[in-house]
């Protein structure tokens, strides 16, 4: 079986079903049932890094969901199977791709309010004062700087932010606003958070599954947040988080949480910090899985999300009144 790293820190979107359905599903794959699950059991069993945080007891799965598999399963059964037990990991990184269709675990925002209303803000904040800089968007309101960066996806390049950061320099404070930001790319992340470091700091330590044994990690690897590039904003920061701030965006809020002069606002963040590796199975279909953890310095697991320093939630009574709760909770900390 194929297994490579994939050092993806985006959940792809959704698939849709193929119209030609069930063209694709009437035709078994050559490969045995039995042989696909086991050997997804076992690459989980083998790899993934969450079992006991999350504790998941993965032999009794094995024994709730391998009797619904055999030779004469057919092939959308068997899809159905596989992802319903990958579904009890509970985590968004684990994905199982077969071509007509994408598993994936929506339990890490579903279950919590939005916090976020796009048109609100485009409406009652940014009032077409707004400016583009690639996908960052800025704005100031009343003296203090605000950004909105909606996908770690959308690359930028570094004068995009040292253009924010020197549009803000001589404010009192500058609100980043992650909020509903599904993560992407790694790299994106620390570049905008090096544009806030005041000195090289200690972020979060990484621990990387080594071994079979579902103990088996390597000893944990120190990652820094560190200035960069020509301007540093270090005045105050709050960055506004929601549960559907994933991934790249949960390693981004673990560097700026390292800060002195930054604050969380909001709920939650979606977690998603494990990064994951993919394999591919006997007959094709494709399994992601978390190989790694997070740990913030004082040794918190990351992986169900980081908590606000101020927890706030939207209200419906100010959105019908045009008013972001939770953002104008963060103007009045930082007036």
């Amino acid at each position: 079986m194929k297994r490579w790293l994939i050092y993806l820190w985006l959940l792809g979107l959704t698939s849709s079903l193929s119209t030609c359905e069930m063209l694709l599903l009437d035709d078994d794959p050559a490969d045995d049932p039995v042989t696909n699950f086991e050997a997804l059991w076992h690459e989980l069993d083998r790899g993934y890094a969450f079992f006991e945080f999350k504790n998941v007891d993965w032999d009794s799965v094995y024994r709730v969901f391998r009797p619904r598999v055999n030779s004469n399963t057919r092939t959308l059964e068997l899809f159905n199977v596989m992802s319903d037990m990958l579904y009890t990991l509970r985590d968004g990184h684990v994905n199982l791709e077969a071509g007509f269709n994408r598993s994936r675990n929506w339990e890490w925002y579903l279950n919590y309010p939005d916090n976020y209303d796009g048109n609100l803000i485009e409406r009652q904040y940014l009032r077409n004062r707004q400016w583009y800089t690639g996908p960052l968007i800025h704005t100031i309101i009343d003296s203090i700087g605000y950004l909105r960066y909606g996908s770690f996806t959308q690359r930028f390049d570094e004068s995009y932010i040292d253009l924010v950061i020197a549009r803000f320099s001589n404010l009192k404070g500058m609100i980043i606003d992650v909020r509903s930001n599904g993560g992407g790319f790694g790299s994106m992340a620390d570049l905008l958070a090096s544009r806030f470091a005041d000195r090289q700091r200690l972020a979060y330590r990484s621990l990387v599954k080594n071994g079979p044994g579902r103990r088996d990690f390597s000893a944990p690897v120190d990652v820094y947040i560190k200035p960069e590039g020509e301007r540093q904003f270090t005045k105050p920061v709050i960055i506004l988080t929601n549960r559907r701030s994933y991934s790249a965006t949960t390693f981004f809020v673990a560097k700026m949480l390292a800060l002195p002069h930054v604050r969380i606002v909001g709920d939650w963040t979606g977690g998603g910090a494990g990064t994951p590796v993919g394999a591919e199975l006997p007959n094709g279909w494709t399994v992601r899985y978390s190989a790694t953890q997070t740990l913030l310095p004082n040794g918190f697991n990351i992986e169900d999300g980081i908590p606000p320093h101020i927890k706030v939630d939207m209200t419906e009574a100010d959105r019908l009144q045009g008013k972001d709760t939770i953002l104008e909770r963060a103007l009045r900390e930082l007036r």
